[in-house]
């Protein structure tokens, strides 16, 4: 399954995105598995979610991006989707963790090297579990970040707005989304971030 910028359903599906809400995901693999590179367990995950109920609307490109934290292993393919659903938030983190599973993910050490990572990065304009809560965990130091996993699924994704990997690939898919709590958009948000990071994304041909 190939991707390029802005990939459209067809009108017959886009009339259907009303009935859902519509979804941020990020996507990422730098390992290999059982002989398929991290592009293609990217573009084999994206492939697997259709058997889902669920729309996507629109892929990103792949892009090669530095290892987070950087020097943590080698580069990393990324991607991102918006997709239309009516599971809910809970129920897609398990969809993703299946996925993840079912591509070889061994969860090990927090940001470590993976062959395949899924993060729901939105669900509509939810934020979740509430506004104190979020800001609790958007605001933590980098030691913190790196030793706390929280226990219930925070939205928006409380790093989303720090990360060039994260918002390059969104650039293709929802440039004017725009962040429930932050009041920014993707493009004011990427825009934001150090030109050196900008410039670490890396568009893979395929």
């Amino acid at each position: 399954m190939g991707l390029s910028q802005g990939m459209l359903l067809d009108q017959e599906d886009v009339n259907l995105i009303h009935m859902g809400k519509n979804c941020l995901v990020a996507l990422g693999s730098n390992q290999e598995w059982e002989g398929n590179t991290p592009a293609d367990l990217v573009l084999r995950s994206i492939s697997e979610l259709v058997k889902y109920d669920l729309k996507i609307i629109k892929a990103s490109r792949l892009f090669k991006t530095p290892s987070f934290p950087k020097g943590a292993g080698p580069d990393f393919v990324n991607a991102a989707l918006m997709i239309n659903t009516k599971i809910a938030p809970d129920q897609l983190l398990l969809i993703f963790h299946e996925l993840e599973a079912n591509s070889g993910r061994v969860r090990q050490k927090r940001w470590g090297s993976r062959t395949l990572d899924m993060d729901l990065l939105s669900y509509g304009d939810l934020v979740l579990p509430d506004q104190c809560t979020f800001k609790k965990w958007r605001t933590l130091d980098a030691d913190m970040q790196q030793r706390c996993v929280p226990e219930q699924l925070i939205l928006p994704h409380p790093r989303l707005q720090e990360r060039a990997f994260v918002l390059g690939p969104l650039m293709d898919v929802a440039p004017e989304w725009r962040h429930p709590a932050l009041e920014k958009t993707v493009e004011e948000m990427f825009f934001s971030l150090p030109v050196s990071q900008r410039d670490e994304l890396e568009v893979m041909s395929l």
